[in-house]
């Protein structure tokens, strides 16, 4: 077949090309030139799956500084919640004042853009026998258009040793977690120097060892201050790669979320018993979410999504966030070192135990580190996941779904996936609607959600219908 001219084939190649430029030209907030500025206006005709403000903000993830906080949180001796509070260097005191003087350092980098608060809550329990202060140090980065609408980022600052209740001996916790608070003050130093419209909050939690008691001090904080907490990233245990039993993965990190909610009532259990959502809770949908992220953005890196709230038998301080009906996931490394968790620091049969600083690799941690930063920059560029969800189509071959619009978003995608797979796989854009039938889409073979979409083409994580996948809390108006 004879081809045109070689200078037709190329002025046709302009012409198709032009509209993507241009589309492309208008894109933000990757067309910041600097921190700080305003999102820039912006019309794409769907969603963005490549956005390179996220590629910039993951190369700003500095590994000598994730080194240099693990290296100076170690060197407090011991972090037990239960340990001195009074002495400039040592303890649990020593620490979480260290931490308040770095957010504020950060602060002070971006002209003040942080505000640092310390929540806090006098507890009696099993693990904590006189009445003591557990308390945080949380820095927030207010959002510009939802301030009340909050994504967290977490890591808990007290460490301990074999016996829970020894609050004198050497507690290095460099993995168990010191780690996960480097990766929160980490992703503050970076984020700091960006405007987003929902807001930011980095914390380093107390208590987690004697009783998810940090997690739950700040979980009830977010309830006082009216947050509506659209995701909690609980970091716990993502510095090592090498597993007791010598296996090395450094290409790979766990994130559990719960299956169904909560606080689901009765009522809704036995609906979603009925017609599905075992599998899509918002946890669940934010752990896709992660996924997603780690494969368009990090190189030789992913997500192992795990259907538990979180390690067998065992527990993080996620679990408060999802008491109080939030959307919480858990982040841990692929392949744990049970020899250098809760011990004592001895050398028995040629093994040596305690979790230093040696036992960290650096390089995998600011990969988890990365991941945390872009979805929580993602999700707060992005409009809030939609609202009122609805499927039907029964006794159809047709399905159509509707939802509640929210603000910021100029469209929304609908998604949908064989019962069986693990992650969405069909999606078609809805464009500024609310609703879409899927024609020859018959409602019994799939599930189907939707996410919104902003101006400049974040999308939100997707919302399974009804109470089971819902973000926001849903009461049944007819009671338990």
């Amino acid at each position: 077949m004879p081809q045109r001219p070689r200078s037709a084939r190329l002025l046709s190649a302009f012409l198709l090309a032009a509209p993507l430029l241009t589309g492309l030209a208008c894109l933000g907030p990757e067309a910041q030139a600097k921190p700080q500025a305003p999102m820039p206006e912006a019309s794409p005709v769907g969603p963005v799956d490549d956005h390179p403000v996220l590629r910039e903000i993951a190369g700003q993830v500095d590994p000598a500084q994730l080194h240099a906080t693990i290296e100076k949180l170690v060197s407090f001796g011991t972090r037990h919640t239960l340990s001195d509070t009074t002495s400039p260097d040592r303890g649990i005191g020593a620490a979480r004042a260290w931490v308040k003087s770095r957010f504020e350092a950060i602060s002070k980098d971006c002209g003040g853009c942080l505000t640092v608060v310390t929540p806090a809550q006098t507890v009696t329990g099993k693990r904590v026998p006189t009445p003591t202060e557990v308390m945080d140090v949380v820095a927030v980065l207010k959002g510009t258009e939802e301030p009340q609408r909050v994504i967290v980022i977490a890591g808990h600052l007290d460490s301990r040793v074999t016996d829970v209740m020894n609050a004198t001996a050497d507690a290095p916790g460099a993995n168990d977690d010191a780690s996960g608070v480097a990766a929160a003050i980490e992703a503050a130093r970076v984020l700091s120097h960006y405007k987003f419209r929902a807001t930011l909050v980095f914390a380093a939690l107390s208590g987690e060892e004697q009783g998810l008691l940090g997690g739950k001090v700040l979980a009830d904080y977010a309830k006082e201050q009216g947050w509506q907490v659209e995701a909690d990233l609980n970091n716990d245990i993502v510095g090592n790669i090498q597993g007791e039993d010598g296996v090395v993965d450094n290409t790979h990190v766990r994130v559990f979320s719960e299956g169904t909610k909560a606080v689901e009532t009765a009522k809704q259990a036995n609906q979603r018993r009925y017609s599905g959502g075992e599998v899509d809770s918002p946890s669940r949908n934010l752990a896709r979410y992660m996924d997603g992220i780690a494969t368009r953005y990090l190189d030789n890196f992913s997500v192992r999504m795990v259907y538990r709230t979180d390690r067998f038998g065992r527990g993080g301080d996620q679990v408060p966030f999802l008491e109080a009906g939030f959307p919480a996931v858990r982040v841990t490394e692929a392949h744990e070192n049970y020899t250098r968790q809760h011990q004592d620091l001895r050398t028995e049969g040629g093994v040596r135990y305690g979790d230093t600083i040696d036992g960290v690799d650096f390089p995998y941690l600011a990969q988890v580190t990365r991941l945390n930063a872009l979805t929580m920059a993602s999700l707060a560029w992005a409009p809030a996941p939609p609202s009122d969800v609805k499927v039907e189509g029964a006794v159809k071959h047709d399905t159509t779904l509707s939802w509640a619009k929210v603000p910021g978003a100029v469209g929304y995608r609908v998604w949908w996936r064989d019962t069986l797979a693990p992650t969405w796989q069909h999606d078609r854009w809805a464009g500024d609607s609310s609703t879409m039938t899927l024609a020859n889409v018959v409602i019994d073979d799939w599930f189907f959600g939707v996410s919104a979409v902003s101006k400049d083409g974040y999308a939100s994580p997707v919302v399974y219908p009804g109470p089971a996948g819902s973000f926001i809390a849903v009461p049944d108006p007819a009671g338990p």
